[in-house]
């Protein structure tokens, strides 16, 4: 086995034949347990399968690049006092897959100057494998989303992938009124349609928790270009529930998401968010099912001890 980490995961499927590759979106040598597993030249297979879904959990809905203590600094010139977040947030999650913890990410809200009169915001998420995990599939990818705090929309994405041997950067600039975003990708330029009111992989999150009655039964939907490709994400409040994690005991609005995106989440696509049922509204877990166990991103700095309950 090239890795202890990995075998109590290899060790619990042993009594499965459950073929490895099924329902990935790229193609894989035929593989079943228990048959160890074997190197490939792009690096290690589950590591690789674990980080392509982490990630895009995180950036989807959610999740500064400095871990660190939340700071509810409010600028009134920036943000309008009615949303729920504001300059100087600072989440840190832990993410972990079967138990195993595989990396962390930080999402953190900054101001960015002004578009004319308009004041900006920049919408930061990064996320980075443990050192574990970095040997075999090291990860290190970081997301920016400028947006305008008044409409809740983005202007530009800049996205820096670094995922094993890949790097890629992909760069988005919104023209909303236009009805048109420019994506770049390998230095080319290329204009495509966008509905009106399109959100990016970042701002989605936020507007949800700015305009979603946490209320069960409320729903809304939203447009999301993720991709180059423009999706309808329906999002579906299904409980208030108190929920345990590091935090300590929370009340939370359980949000079912459905991801659109083929080829990237198993089953319905479907991720759980719980927000914290109060005017803050912080994704405190997320949660995804992958071909193996779920994925889940638990909050660990930044919860203000306010939203805590006894």
């Amino acid at each position: 086995m090239a890795d202890p980490l990995l075998r109590q995961v290899y060790q619990q499927q042993a009594s499965r034949s459950v073929p490895l590759h099924t329902g990935l979106p790229f193609s894989l040598p035929h593989m079943t347990f228990p048959q160890p597993i074997r190197h490939r030249q792009r690096g290690s297979l589950l590591p690789s399968v674990l980080f392509h879904r982490t990630w895009l959990l995180i950036v989807c809905l959610i999740l500064c690049a400095m871990n660190g203590e939340i700071s509810w600094a409010v600028d009134s010139a920036v943000l309008p006092s009615a949303r729920p977040f504001q300059i100087g947030e600072q989440l840190t999650y832990e993410i972990s897959w079967m138990k195993i913890m595989a990396g962390t990410a930080v999402m953190g809200v900054a101001a960015d100057g002004t578009n004319g009169d308009q004041p900006l915001v920049r919408l930061v998420t990064t996320a980075q494998s443990r050192p574990a995990i970095t040997k075999f599939f090291p990860v290190d990818n970081r997301v920016e989303s400028i947006l305008d705090p008044t409409t809740l929309l983005p202007e530009h994405l800049t996205f820096k992938r670094r995922e094993g041997k890949k790097k890629e950067d992909i760069e988005y600039t919104f023209h909303q009124k236009e009805g048109t975003v420019i994506a770049v990708k390998g230095g080319t330029a290329e204009t495509l349609q966008i509905p009106p009111d399109t959100q990016d992989v970042i701002s989605c999150l936020y507007y949800v928790r700015s305009e979603v009655s946490l209320q069960p039964g409320s729903s809304l939907t939203m447009n999301v270009h993720h991709d180059k490709k423009n999706h309808k994400l329906q999002v579906h409040v299904e409980a208030i529930e108190t929920i345990s994690g590091p935090w300590g005991k929370v009340q939370a609005a359980r949000v079912l998401v459905v991801m659109p995106f083929q080829g990237i989440f198993l089953n319905e696509g479907n991720i759980r968010v719980w927000f914290t049922n109060d005017e803050r509204r912080i994704p405190i877990r997320m949660k995804a099912k992958v071909i193996i166990g779920s994925i889940v991103a638990d909050l660990v700095s930044g919860l203000p001890a306010s939203s805590a309950t006894q």
